[in-house]
C-alpha cells in the first residue's frame, strides 16, 4: 500500500510538474528531461510512468474528468430548466480549465485533425468524450424541454459540439476575464433553449426532418 501511494504522489508530482512547463513555457517546447528536473526525477523515471508528452496529456484529460464529475452532478442536482443544467456544466469546466488556460491554446491547434490522439475528436479520446456526451444527455433528462422523438437521439452530441465551440472561443477570448465568453454563452443559451421549444411544433416539422436527415448522414447511420 506504501509504494503504491509513492508511485502515485510520484506520477502525481510528474504529472503537475509538466503542466507547469506546459503552461510556462508551451507544450512543444517543453522536453521530457525539463519535465523531469522540474518533478525531481530521473528521466528514465519519468518515461516509466509517461511514455510521452502526449501520455502526460492523456493524464490531465483523465484526471480532468474524474475531478469534475462531482462537481458537475452537484450542479446538475440544484439546477432547474435546460438553460441552467447547461449553464451548470459549462461553468465547472470552465473554472476547472481556467489555471490551464494557455495551455489548452497550445493545444488547440490539433483539434481540428481527428488523427492526432490528443484531438478531442480521436479514437483515443473517445471514452473522455463519450463520458461527456452523457452529462449532456443527463442534463437533457432531467429538464422540462420535451425534445421531438426523431431528434432527441442527437442531442447530446450537439449539445457537446456546443460546449467545444464555447470552450474554443474562451480560450482565444482576450477581454477581462473572459466576459465576452460569458455573454455568449448566455445569449446562445437562450437561443438554443428557445429553439428545442420550437422544434416541436407541427409547422415545423418539414424543416426538423432536413435537419434530423443531415445529422444522420454526418453520424453515418
Amino acid at each position: 500500500m506504501v509504494a503504491g501511494t509513492k508511485a502515485e504522489e510520484t506520477r502525481s508530482r510528474i504529472l503537475g510538474a509538466a503542466l507547469e512547463l506546459f503552461q510556462r513555457q508551451g507544450f512543444d517546447e517543453t522536453t521530457m528531461r525539463e519535465i523531469a528536473t522540474e518533478a525531481g526525477v530521473a528521466l528514465g523515471a519519468a518515461y516509466y510512468y509517461f511514455q510521452s508528452k502526449e501520455a502526460l496529456v492523456m493524464a490531465f484529460y483523465e484526471r480532468a474528468g474524474e475531478e469534475m464529475a462531482p462537481r458537475i452532478d452537484a450542479g446538475l442536482a440544484e439546477a432547474k430548466g435546460l438553460d441552467n443544467r447547461l449553464r451548470a456544466i459549462l461553468d465547472v469546466k470552465f473554472e476547472y480549465f481556467a489555471p490551464n488556460r494557455l495551455f489548452l491554446g497550445a493545444l488547440s491547434r490539433h483539434v481540428a485533425n481527428p488523427q492526432h490522439p490528443l484531438s478531442p475528436f480521436s479514437e483515443e479520446t473517445r471514452h473522455i468524450r463519450d463520458l461527456d456526451v452523457e452529462r449532456f444527455a443527463t442534463a437533457l433528462e432531467g429538464s422540462r424541454v420535451a425534445a421531438p422523438k426523431d431528434l432527441a437521439p442527437y442531442l447530446p452530441k450537439l449539445l457537446w459540439l456546443y460546449q467545444m465551440g464555447l470552450i474554443l472561443f474562451w480560450i482565444s477570448d482576450r477581454s477581462p476575464g473572459q466576459i465576452r465568453t460569458r455573454l455568449l454563452r448566455d445569449k446562445s443559451l437562450a437561443l438554443l433553449v428557445t429553439a428545442l421549444k420550437l422544434a416541436g411544433f407541427p409547422l415545423l416539422r418539414p424543416l426538423r426532418k432536413k435537419v434530423v436527415d443531415l445529422l444522420v448522414a454526418i453520424e453515418g447511420d
